[in-house]
């Protein structure tokens, strides 16, 4: 990895991430009664505690509503999801002024051409494994995970990992786990 890349992942204090595709593998499940499912990995649930230990502030951005992406973003207390926005960049906005952000401190994590205007001026633009080309072709980091198999886990361990700051916040989930027993 250049300096050039270090010195990016080293001013990031946000991830916003695309939900389909990315936290999901992308497939939806639809019962006889219109009841909709999604497979969430369990990993990126610890990735959030990861992210909270070194202060690096999570959001959501998914292009089409959910139910299901709405209960599992609060299990994981994630408090900005935007929830059916195909514009993705009204509600990056939003946050950028939410949290007093700039461009360069905002990492995205994405796979598809919905995601590819944020991911053009994000800070970090980061894709999945199996993103389309497009969008891996804009990205300064792509990871070896697929979405749904742990990529969202595997972007934040990245960027803790780049800042330095991944034992500081293995530690600080460790006590938390602990503490309770």
């Amino acid at each position: 990895m250049g300096k050039q890349i270090r010195e990016k992942v080293a001013k990031i204090k946000m991830l916003i991430s695309d939900v389909d595709g990315v936290l999901t593998d992308g497939t939806i499940y639809k019962s006889s009664s219109g009841e909709e499912l999604k497979k969430f990995n369990v990993t990126d649930g610890s990735g959030i505690a990861m992210a909270r230990a070194t202060g690096l502030k999570i959001a959501l951005i998914s292009g089409r509503y959910s139910k299901a992406t709405s209960i599992r973003a609060k299990e994981m207390r994630i408090e900005d999801v935007y929830n059916g926005t195909l514009d993705k960049i009204e509600p990056y906005t939003e946050l950028k002024e939410k949290y007093d952000l700039e461009d360069e401190e905002i990492a995205y994590l994405g796979d598809d051409i919905i995601d590819l205007p944020v991911m053009e001026i994000a800070g970090v633009p980061i894709a999945v494994a199996n993103a389309v080309d497009i969008i891996k072709d804009v990205a300064l980091h792509i990871t070896a995970k697929s979405g749904g198999d742990g990529a969202f886990r595997e972007a934040i361990d990245w960027i803790i990992t780049v800042q330095g700051r991944y034992e500081e916040a293995l530690q600080t989930v460790k006590m938390k786990i602990f503490k309770n027993k």
